[in-house]
């Protein structure tokens, strides 16, 4: 099996990350988790949803399964049948149901009812990889396990530079590695923000970019090309 491509730990490229960081703490000062919550279940169930769909599409979604599974309770009652029904147009949506009934059992059954907040008790849940487990503990607890990377964080991560590697959990090492602790969390947020606004994929608006004098652009003339 080959291995991912591990970045060498570089100086040079942690002072361009704090740059990165403060242009992107001035354009999105306000740095928060897309998906629409009011609980750490909710949060959680939204995610597991979130998996190759929209943030948008998920907000659409889980007013209505939240109302009629407001908790992990009650959710781990729910048949297979009326949660497809609910959460349907999400897509893998029976895979996705048979998670969030298998998430909020085990949580009913093995945590009393209450969410688990280590990442290794949390990646043991029907649904839950590093990412949702790490989307959770930032956004929900405050707790830095790790960087969230999503498709956003994945394709910008590479033009910025940050990573060589299109393994998510290589990538996540990489970012660890070259971004401030305590900056793991916020980062994600904001560069998810930025790549929906102005970095987007296939059409990257670099001229109006607030990156652009500290993004090497890497692999963009590859896909510009294309």
């Amino acid at each position: 099996m080959t291995r991912p491509r591990q970045l060498p730990i570089d100086e040079d490229r942690k002072i361009r990350a704090r740059q990165i960081v403060r242009r992107l703490k001035k354009g999105y000062p306000v740095a928060l988790c897309a998906l629409d919550h009011r609980s750490p279940f909710e949060l959680l169930a939204a995610t597991i949803l979130s998996a190759q769909c929209t943030d948008v599409r998920v907000n659409k979604v889980t007013p209505e399964l939240f109302r009629l599974w407001p908790n992990p309770h009650m959710l781990s009652q729910a048949t297979q049948t009326a949660v497809e029904s609910v959460i349907h147009s999400t897509g893998f949506f029976r895979s996705k149901a048979a998670n969030l009934i298998g998430m909020a059992r085990s949580i009913v059954e093995n945590h009393d009812g209450d969410i688990p907040q280590t990442l290794v008790e949390l990646v043991k849940l029907p649904g839950v990889g590093r990412k949702t487990a790490n989307v959770l503990l930032g956004t929900a607890f405050g707790i830095t396990s790790g960087v969230v990377v999503d498709t956003h964080v994945k394709r910008i991560s590479k033009f910025l530079g940050l990573t060589v590697s299109d393994n998510p959990e290589q990538i996540e090492q990489d970012l660890m590695i070259t971004l401030p602790k305590k900056e793991w969390i916020s980062f994600s947020h904001r560069l998810i923000h930025h790549g929906r606004k102005i970095c987007i994929a296939r059409r990257p608006q670099c001229g109006c970019c607030p990156l652009l004098t500290v993004c090497p652009r890497t692999g963009l003339s590859e896909l510009r090309s294309e």
